[in-house]
């Protein structure tokens, strides 16, 4: 603004850089709201971290074993030859995820430890809780099951090192104990047990929380993360957030080893099973032995045996061959009646079959083996779901399919022992013919002989089998094998410290920027010469800034910005004046879209610039309809204008008077006067012509303020009058919309020498450009020393 350049229509030759600039210079003007809002919202950031329950992440990593692959038989391979390697089933990982998400798993867990019950303590702000090291402790007489079901909140306050108050969940006192008393309350009988060792703690107040059963276990069953590491692995991850580090590892530890107990116990169950089928089987034979080797020893007495003679041995020596088999057939043919009966005694599709006491015929064997396998596969899915399941389902046909393939193969077997061991009675009675001379006793011994061997070869066989299955039973290997277990690390997984304060400093920043974009959004007025220049093609003549101080009218000394934004504007106004030939006044109209836009302020300081340059200056007052004059000078007279054009009197000098301010000597002031009723009629009459006729040769400036273009036709009326207009646009008060005005004027040409004029704009948000050097300047903003050092 300080050459002839600032006065012309600004081009959109550059306009990208200078709207960036503008764009950003709009933001930094709010730096103290930035800086406000990053203080704020990290102090609110601090005080979060500083209050909020943290949650920590704990893991654990479990590897399932698999049967196919090796899992149980290298465990089990120093054991091969005692056929114990019977019954195990290929495990399903997708299975083995599902039972250790099961609610009945999580319930197990959350009994043995008591979780359904936590311990709180109260701080100044916030209450945490605490785990395994609760200042007290609290027993109940209550059963479990009644227990279990509970949902109350009971607080104790420490008194002293002895005593201590009971509050219900109300908060309301229910008395005060002894630690260790029996209290009675809505729960039952409680017993209030001290766990403190050091001495200060009276005053403290322990929370009892008890909350049901169920709830607690869909809680950290909902919580609970279990998946597989890798597809080709059967390594699985059990994962869970919870703002106590060690409850959650006491949790996951606990579920692995309640998994692996229920595994073993599944895997131990065959064995049980055989174990009881063996000793039942062991009384009923050595009660059988007994009675044989009584029968042999009373037929000796009363026979007076002590010997076979050598006769009979020689004789008997050739069918000793077929009595040998005929002892193995019989012994064969018991146990397979012994399987046949237990298979009609346990029909149902969850008894185990004895598994290595069968025939070895080749096929029994490993379908015993396989039914037991899907029999126990069967239970253990039971647990987590029902019997109606689409899998329960298919293993029981699956398990109805092969009992019975089991009972027809025994049967088949049965059949074929049974053929056998008559065959060979056949023979042995051929060979009794040849020994027909052996005495009646000797054969008679010789059956109770045989069925003492038949019943002693069936009892050892059956306490050989009872020491296999006890070491079967002590050398089961848990299911999962734990590779790493659970650990949570100190760092909480939230609220995580860096993303809070990096959250809180973009949210400090994002606020107020949100704010200030809105507010730019929402507002359609005009703020300042931006608005004009590269927008307009009218000529952009300055800016007026608001004025510090509250003077309406600047006097001669002011320093202030509004003060030095007047003097450029006569300078301006110099320049393009400069076109205007003669020696008569310079008429200067003052006019602006609508009322309220600051024209008489400008008219009349504009006026009193001038004049305070030595030049002799006359305002004019032709906003007849609304004068605004006597609201900045007291009038000695109420004649003005309207007279001179209404009352046909010729000596307007009468009515122009001085302004009675110091340094204005050379300032008069000539009012609009009494409002007419037809005051377009007296502005269209020739004697307002003739009045700057008069007037234009006894002043250098003539100012004159007009009405607003956009209400009344006035201005436009007198507009040939004028060697310049100087049109006002007020900052924050005219609509943007309303620019279509001035614009439109300034194209057809219906305002001679138009240029635009900004008034009270604010220099601090950047809409000015400060006024001022050496003294009374307004410093420029550090944001601008910065750009412009780096421009420049």
């Amino acid at each position: 603004m300080q050459s002839n350049e600032q006065i012309q229509p600004i081009h959109p030759a550059g306009e990208e850089e200078i709207n960036l600039r503008d764009q950003l210079e709009s933001y930094l003007i709010h730096w103290k709201w930035f800086v406000l809002g990053v203080v704020l919202c990290v102090a609110a950031a601090f005080l979060y971290l500083r209050y909020a329950t943290p949650q920590y992440s704990v893991s654990a990593t479990i590897m399932i074993k698999d049967d196919k692959s090796g899992g149980m038989s290298s465990e089990m391979s120093a054991f091969e030859d005692m056929g114990l390697l019977f019954g195990n089933a290929t495990n399903s990982v997708d299975n083995e995820i599902e039972v250790l998400k099961s609610r009945t798993l999580m319930e197990n867990v959350i009994r043995q430890r008591n979780l359904n019950i936590s311990y709180f303590t109260k701080g100044r702000i916030k209450t945490s809780e605490v785990y395994g090291n609760s200042p007290v402790k609290i027993n109940f007489s209550v059963a479990d099951s009644v227990l279990y079901k509970m949902d109350t909140t009971f607080t104790v306050h420490i008194k002293s090192d002895t005593r201590f108050a009971l509050l219900d969940s109300e908060g309301e006192n229910k008395g005060e104990y002894a630690f260790g008393e029996n209290v009675a309350s809505a729960m039952g009988n409680i017993t209030v047990i001290p766990h403190f060792e050091e001495k200060d703690v009276a005053g403290r107040s322990v929370v009892m929380v008890i909350r049901p059963l169920d709830k607690v276990t869909l809680n950290y069953q909902d919580r609970l993360q279990v998946s597989l590491v890798n597809k080709n692995t059967s390594v699985i991850q059990l994962s869970l957030n919870d703002p106590v580090k060690e409850k959650a590892e006491d949790i996951l530890d606990g579920l692995i080893r309640q998994y692996n107990e229920d595994v073993v116990a599944d895997k131990n169950l065959v064995s049980k099973n055989t174990a009881d089928f063996i000793d039942e089987r062991l009384k009923v034979i050595e009660r059988q032995l007994g009675d044989v080797e009584e029968d042999a020893e009373s037929f000796k007495q009363s026979n007076k045996l002590t010997d076979i003679t050598s006769e009979a041995e020689i004789a008997l020596g050739s069918a000793s061959d077929y009595e040998k088999r005929a002892v193995e057939a019989e012994t064969k043919l018991q146990l397979t009646n012994y399987l046949i009966d237990y298979l009609n005694r346990n029909n149902d599709n969850s008894s185990l079959i004895p598994a290595n006491i069968g025939p070895d015929d080749g096929n029994t064997g490993p379908l015993i083996m396989e039914y037991n396998g899907l029999v126990q596969e069967r239970n253990r899915l039971l647990k987590s779901s029902t019997e109606n399941h689409p899998t329960i389902i298919n293993l029981d046909g699956q398990i109805t399919e092969l009992r019975q393939t089991i009972r027809e193969t025994l049967g088949n077997l049965k059949s074929s022992q049974t053929i056998s061991l008559n065959e060979l009675k056949r023979q042995e009675k051929l060979l009794s013919s040849k020994i027909s001379a052996v005495p009646e006793q000797e054969r008679v011994f010789r059956g109770i002989q045989r069925q003492q061997q038949i019943k002693e070869t069936l009892y050892l066989y059956l306490l050989q089998k009872k020491e296999e299955t006890a070491i079967s039973l002590a050398v089961t290997a848990p299911n999962a094998k734990i590779i790493d277990a659970a650990y949570g690390p100190e760092d909480p997984v939230s609220p995580k410290k860096k993303i809070v304060l990096l959250g809180s400093f973009v949210l400090g920043l994002l606020i107020p920027f949100g704010v200030i974009y809105l507010k730019d959004l929402l507002d359609t007025k005009v703020q300042g010469r931006k608005d004009i220049e590269g927008k307009l093609t009218v000529p952009f003549l300055g800016d007026i800034p608001k004025s510090q101080s509250n003077e309406e009218i600047i006097s001669m000394d002011s320093r202030s910005s509004a003060a030095e934004a007047f003097r450029i504007l006569r300078t301006n106004l110099d320049f393009m004046l400069a076109n205007v030939e003669g020696d008569k006044a310079k008429k200067i109209f003052v006019t602006s879209t609508v009322a309220g836009e600051g024209k008489t302020f400008v008219s009349i300081n504009l006026a009193g610039t001038l004049a305070l340059s030595g030049k002799k200056v006359l305002i004019v007052g032709m906003d007849i309809r609304n004068p605004k004059l006597t609201e900045y000078v007291e009038f000695p007279h109420s004649r003005g204008l309207t007279n001179y054009l209404t009352n046909g009197e010729t000596d307007v000098e009468g009515m122009i008077f001085k302004f009675d301010k110091e340094g204005f000597d050379h300032l008069d002031i000539l009012t609009s006067g009494a409002i007419p009723p037809n005051p377009a009629e007296l502005l269209m009459s020739g004697k307002v012509g003739n009045l700057f006729a008069d007037l234009e040769d006894k002043y250098d400036y003539i100012v004159v303020d007009t009405a607003p273009v956009s209400l009344v036709t006035d201005t436009l009326l007198i507009s040939k009058y004028a060697d310049v207009f100087v049109y006002v646009c007020r900052a924050g008060y005219l609509d943007k919309r309303l620019l279509a005005i001035p614009e439109n004027l300034y194209k057809e040409k219906r305002l001679p020498n138009m240029a635009m004029l900004v008034n009270d704009s604010d220099s601090k948000k950047g809409y000015g450009y400060g006024y001022g050097y050496g003294y009374g300047q307004e410093t420029k903003p550090w944001w601008k020393r910065i750009m412009k050092k780096y421009k420049g």
